[in-house]
């Protein structure tokens, strides 16, 4: 579809027509709506203004036949049983201490929905079904609060243990072959560390978390709600792991690692390769060199950073964090699932 005097259609312009064959021509007769339409028949339609042009193209689109859907269940909604308002209160403003993830599911999902899969195992994930604006959906979040395992261990909340990472890959599986889409609410600082997890076999449980992810074929949507640090970013559903839709909040911190942590680590590196050079370091320097660190990797942990970067499609209001996951999930039920699920093998 063209229309006159606006689109233009040539493997080369005038002027390089002009440069390459001595030929003098102008934009329209090189290759304009008319001479498209009327003398190459490479365009189907020509039209005075742009508004025909979009006329033309939604009586076309009107008539296109409906493609198969993907069938994910929808139910009449309902509003959620907690309101934005209170939503907006459930995280402190630099989300610097635990809340209960439940509560921020419940302020998303539609009243009375959610179903928990294996509440006391693996508390420091959250995982269950629900639904979002009718749709039905599978949570899987990470708990901020710090819990007690049936064990005696005292977890800290954001981080993925041993069992969490098993509970999240078999619920992961269960939606799969439900047809279930998958949302993640990623507010994670890793994977437990230490040689206590070193000897629970960590390395192999987060892998089966991670196999799981990687391999699912139903829709996963992702909202950054807070920290998105290293492999827990990949174990949730991070840029890498082909989401339909990844957004942040405001509040989210995307980084390698948390940037104490971070600064730390680079500040013994940057230290040691001065001393290798017998250059000596003193206090004031390591201050010095740390601040500045610091000051850059809080920078780079911003939203805007990885917006920037389009390592996530957007900052959104927490408030539209509903209608983002339905939106979501309409489009992705125009698309069907045409792969079959398949899982690697394990390590055990």
């Amino acid at each position: 579809l063209m229309v006159e005097g606006a689109g233009s259609i040539y493997l080369a312009g005038p002027y390089l027509v002009k440069a390459a064959i001595g030929e003098d021509i102008d934009n329209e007769t090189l290759g304009g709506a008319v001479t498209h339409t009327e003398i190459s028949g490479i365009a189907d339609y020509k039209f005075k203004t742009e508004q025909e042009c979009f006329d033309k193209v939604k009586n076309i689109m009107s008539k296109i036949g409906d493609k198969p859907t993907a069938g994910f269940n929808r139910a009449a909604a309902k509003h959620p049983s907690l309101n934005n308002g209170e939503l907006f209160s459930i995280m402190a403003e630099n989300n610097s201490k635990p809340y209960d993830m439940l509560a921020l599911i419940a302020s998303i999902a539609d009243a009375d929905s959610f179903d928990e899969f294996k509440a006391d195992y693996g508390k420091t994930i959250v995982c269950g079904y629900a639904r979002v604006d009718g749709w039905a959906v599978g949570f899987v979040a990470n708990q901020r609060l710090i819990v007690k395992s049936k064990k005696g261990e005292m977890q800290l909340g954001g981080v993925i243990y041993n069992d969490s990472a098993d509970k999240a890959a078999r619920f992961i599986m269960n939606c799969n072959q439900k047809k279930i889409p998958l949302v993640f609410l990623q507010d994670v600082t890793g994977f437990m560390v230490g040689s206590r997890s070193e000897h629970s076999g960590i390395i192999k449980d987060g892998a089966k978390l991670v196999n799981a992810v990687a391999n699912s074929v139903v829709p996963k949507i992702t909202i950054i709600v807070g920290n998105s640090y290293g492999a827990g970013n990949y174990a949730m559903c991070g840029k890498a792991y082909d989401p339909r839709f990844i957004y942040a909040w405001p509040t989210a911190k995307i980084a390698v690692m948390g940037g104490e942590q971070a600064a730390k680590t680079m500040l013994q590196i940057q230290v040691a390769g001065m001393k290798a050079k017998g250059k000596e370091v003193t206090a004031a320097e390591e201050k010095e060199i740390l601040d500045t660190i610091t000051a850059n990797y809080t920078r780079q942990t911003k939203p805007e950073y990885a917006a920037a970067r389009l390592w996530v499609d957007a900052i959104i209001n927490p408030g539209d964090t509903r209608m983002l996951i339905s939106e979501g999930i309409a489009a992705a039920n125009h698309n069907a699932i045409t792969e079959e699920f398949k899982m690697g093998v394990f390590q055990v």
